[in-house]
C-alpha cells in the first residue's frame, strides 16, 4: 500500500491528486503539503493533461487541519504567521491552475478541505459529502484562501453566515448555495461522474480554458477596463492558435469540431 500523503496518476490526459491519509480522514498536515504543492505543479507542467481530479482517499475529501500537529506546533506568534503564509506559496498555483479542476468530494470538506474544494472549477459529491468553515469551533479564521474564495462563490451575507455560524452544510444545501455543481449517490458513482466530466473537455482548447480561468479569477479585483485589456490579450493569442485555425477550417468544410459540448454523448 502506497503511504504517501498525495498520490498522483495521470492517464488519458486527465490528471488525478489523491489526499492520501484515510486514517486521519486525509487531514492536511506538514508532510502533505510539499506533497500538495509538488502534485499542483506536476499537472501544471505536463502538457497531456487537460483536466484534474481533486479528491481523497478512504471516503473522505478532507476534514481540515491536523489537530495533533497545532497541538504540537504550540502557540508561537511569528512562526505560526509564517506557518499559515507558507500555505499560499502553492495554493494560488491550483486556484490558478490553466486547466480545469474538478474536486470530488465524499464524506467532510471542512476547515482547509472546504478551502480546497472551494479551489475547484466543479465539485461533485455524494450524499454524504459535508460542507462547513469549522474554524469558529476553535476560536480562529478561516485559512487557505476561504474567506476570499467563499463570498465569491456564495454571496457575502452568506459567507459570513456559514463562516460566524461554523455550521454543516449538506450536500443538497451546498448545490442550492453554489458551492457543488452536481450530486451522486456513492463514492463509486463519484469516481465515474469525475472522470466522465473530465473526459468531456478532453478535445477542448487546454490554452483557451486557461487563459478565460485566469482572467475570470480576477473579475473581482480588476475594473473593467482592466479586464477588457486581458480580453483582447487572451483573444489575439487565441486566434493565432494552431486549435483555433483548425476549429475555422472545419467550419468551413462543413465538418464537426472538435469540441462541441451540446453534442457530446
Amino acid at each position: 500500500m502506497n503511504t504517501s500523503p498525495v498520490l498522483t496518476s495521470i492517464q488519458d490526459g486527465i490528471g488525478t491528486i489523491t489526499l492520501n491519509r484515510p486514517e486521519a480522514r486525509n487531514a492536511l498536515n506538514q508532510a502533505m503539503r510539499p506533497a500538495l504543492a509538488a502534485a499542483v505543479a506536476q499537472m501544471r507542467d505536463d502538457p497531456q493533461v487537460h483536466t484534474v481530479i481533486l479528491t481523497g482517499a478512504g471516503g473522505a475529501f478532507c476534514s481540515g487541519g491536523d489537530i495533533g500537529q497545532m497541538l504540537d506546533a504550540g502557540q508561537a506568534g511569528l512562526p505560526w504567521r509564517e506557518r499559515i503564509r507558507s500555505l499560499h506559496q502553492w495554493f494560488p498555483e491550483l486556484v490558478n491552475l490553466e486547466k480545469p479542476v474538478i474536486a470530488a468530494v465524499d464524506g467532510p470538506a471542512f476547515g482547509a478541505g472546504l478551502s480546497l474544494a472551494l479551489a475547484a472549477d466543479f465539485v461533485l459529491c455524494t450524499r454524504r459529502a459535508r460542507f462547513c468553515a469549522v474554524f469558529g469551533r476553535i476560536g480562529l479564521v478561516p485559512d487557505l484562501g476561504a474567506m476570499q474564495l467563499l463570498p465569491r462563490i456564495v454571496g457575502q451575507q452568506k459567507a459570513k453566515e456559514l463562516v460566524f455560524t461554523a455550521r454543516t452544510v449538506e450536500a443538497e444545501e451546498a448545490k442550492a448555495l453554489g458551492l457543488v455543481y452536481d450530486i451522486v449517490e456513492d463514492g463509486a458513482a463519484l469516481q465515474q461522474a469525475a472522470l466522465a466530466l473530465a473526459q468531456r473537455f478532453g478535445q477542448a482548447s487546454t490554452a483557451a480554458i486557461g487563459m478565460a480561468k485566469t482572467i475570470m479569477n480576477q473579475a473581482f479585483e480588476l475594473d473593467a477596463h482592466a479586464m477588457a485589456e486581458l480580453e483582447a490579450y487572451a483573444q489575439t493569442m487565441c486566434r493565432g492558435s494552431d486549435y483555433h485555425q483548425d476549429a475555422v477550417q472545419r467550419f468551413k468544410d462543413k465538418q464537426p469540431l472538435r469540441f462541441d459540448w451540446d453534442r457530446q454523448p
